[in-house]
């Protein structure tokens, strides 16, 4: 099912594409039961270990005017990843509850994400790729 609706997701964005120059694409895939929320929280967490990281909340900027702010609030077990290569990105992840996975990918220029998840278990992944 995650591979059905990653493909169909990648489809649809490849032929909104012209449509999209000079703003920016944006493509979220949320899990739609355990196993893919499962897949999800490994392969961020596989991120931050190649990443050395030690914390549940990471942010990695390459480039200038970049935003990015994460906010994990109640229980515990959250991780959050926003990963931003190119110029003016603002993203911002909020995540209320326990054990929510969320990775925030932008590449480009300007792209602009606000995520919040609430309740338990929840994951995704967002990419972002601006064309300003």
């Amino acid at each position: 099912m995650f591979r059905k609706t990653l493909l169909t997701a990648a489809l649809v964005a490849a032929t909104a594409l012209p449509a999209a120059a000079g703003g920016s694409l944006s493509l979220t895939v949320n899990a739609a039961n355990a196993d893919e929320a499962r897949a999800i929280r490994a392969g961020l967490a596989l991120y931050q270990i190649a990443r050395g990281v030690e914390s549940g909340a990471f942010v990695h900027q390459d480039g200038s005017f970049n935003g990015a702010a994460i906010a994990q609030v109640a229980g515990g077990r959250s991780l959050g990843v926003i990963h931003q290569e190119g110029n003016g990105h603002a993203a911002t992840l909020d995540q209320r509850g326990r054990s929510q996975a969320h990775g925030i990918f932008q590449f480009g220029n300007g792209a602009r994400a606000n995520v919040l998840q609430t309740g338990h278990g929840q994951a995704g992944l967002t990419f972002q790729f601006g064309f300003d």
